[in-house]
């Protein structure tokens, strides 16, 4: 090439570079960028102080790095790179100017404090106020939880903060990372709208206190797939306020099952309302389908659920409505309203003798409760089962397979 064309092409790319630079999308401190405008820029956390080394709390570095790629004004990824990190409380604030859903995307391990004065919040890692944020990376989020279990505080989350939340958060996405012995809850979404949760992998010892897979409240149209979790609670918890609610390919235990619940515990906790569990296999948890509210609770509704195409293996309480959850010496019943709850083929073996336990409220017993092609079997060590309904009137239907019990009157 003449070099009077070496430098005309130079020119060019100087000019490009140029608009670039007035467009506001010159590459900041830490961050490196393709060289097509739509890839995404790279903020690095090791690029703002962050050390890999297992030992260093960057959480001031993390904050810091998430903050210039939050304000970018362009595609962003903020990255944690292969090697382990450490951080106490992290907030990922919102609202973002990029012009693209911004990535956050976990190559490495990041460890949690065990310091748990640095929690002021209950939450680890949280993510506020986003409008369109992918979580991946295929890392892992180690929540360090056996240095706190033993302050775990009764039902609930208790005072241990929760490992990763999205709060407040439009347009969200959790993919392909681990979760791992949290202190508090695993994941909660909360307060959010059009969220992914899916290919998942969460894991805590079965004795783990609290320690819930994912905990879903006061949310609309949540779509979670392909989850394997493994902990201390229930695998999934779906609280009070949520709309449309998808759970499905879930593989669960051990744990407490997949439960609609607990409800009712608070005053002015919200409706229920269309929550669908298809196609999970559970086994050897304590429960398996579950609804489960408190006495004395505020009026309020749970309805539109379907549990569809589930498989317990071993389980304990396979099919279970506990409208006297955990309420102690509170006298007055559940005013909690189940209505319009679907069981339908379900299968496998129970562990308890009681396979199906519809135990409603006596204040507002349980309507349009469908018990549909159930088929469970004793499980090794159990003589036979039961089933037993108590305020409801199921619809049965299909083949059915209860035992002896109150649910086939």
């Amino acid at each position: 090439m003449a070099l009077r064309e070496i430098k005309a092409l130079y020119l060019v790319l100087a000019s490009a570079a140029l608009l670039l630079c007035n467009k506001g999308e010159c590459s900041s401190f830490g961050a490196r960028r393709g060289l097509a405008a739509a890839v995404e820029t790279v903020f690095d956390v090791t690029k703002f102080g962050a050390r890999p080394d297992g030992r260093t709390d960057g959480s001031l570095q993390m904050i810091r790095a998430w903050n210039a790629a939050c304000k970018s004004g362009a595609p962003a990824k903020l990255v944690f790179p292969p090697g382990k990190f450490v951080a106490g409380e992290v907030v990922f604030q919102g609202p973002c100017t990029t012009t693209t859903p911004i990535t956050i995307e976990i190559q490495g391990t990041i460890l949690s404090s065990t310091d748990l004065s640095v929690f002021t919040q209950g939450v680890w890692i949280s993510i506020e106020n986003v409008n369109g944020v992918i979580v991946t990376g295929g890392g892992t989020l180690d929540g360090r939880g056996a240095s706190a279990w033993e302050y775990a505080g009764g039902d609930g989350a208790g005072l241990l903060p929760v490992s990763l939340q999205m709060l407040k958060v439009q347009n969200g996405v959790i993919q392909n990372i681990n979760l791992l012995n949290s202190k508090g809850f695993h994941s909660k979404v909360t307060w959010s709208a059009n969220i992914t949760v899916s290919d998942l992998t969460i894991t805590a010892p079965a004795d783990s206190p609290n320690t819930d897979g994912l905990h879903i409240s006061s949310s609309q149209n949540v779509n979670v797939t392909n989850l394997t979790i493994a902990t201390g609670d229930d695998c999934i918890s779906v609280g009070e306020g949520n709309t449309n609610i998808a759970i499905s390919k879930v593989t669960c235990g051990p744990g407490h099952g997949i439960s609609i619940g607990s409800l009712g515990k608070r005053p002015a906790e919200k409706d229920v309302n269309g929550v669908t569990v298809t196609n999970c296999t559970l086994t050897g948890t304590t429960n398996g389908a579950r609804i489960k509210t408190y006495h004395a609770s505020p009026p309020m509704r749970a309805s539109g659920i379907v549990y569809e195409d589930i498989i317990m293996n071993g389980v304990r309480n396979p099919i279970i409505i506990d409208q006297h959850y955990n309420s102690g010496k509170k006298d007055q019943p559940s005013r909690v309203q189940i209505t319009d709850v679907h069981f339908r083929n379900i299968r496998g073996t129970s562990a308890s003798p009681v396979a199906v336990n519809l135990d409603c409220s006596q204040a507002v017993p349980c309507q349009g409760v469908e018990l549909a092609d159930i088929d469970l079997a004793p499980a090794p060590g159990v003589a036979a089962i039961s089933s037993a309904c108590i305020n409801t009137k199921p619809t049965l239907g299909g083949k059915l397979t209860l035992g002896q019990g109150g649910c086939q009157q």
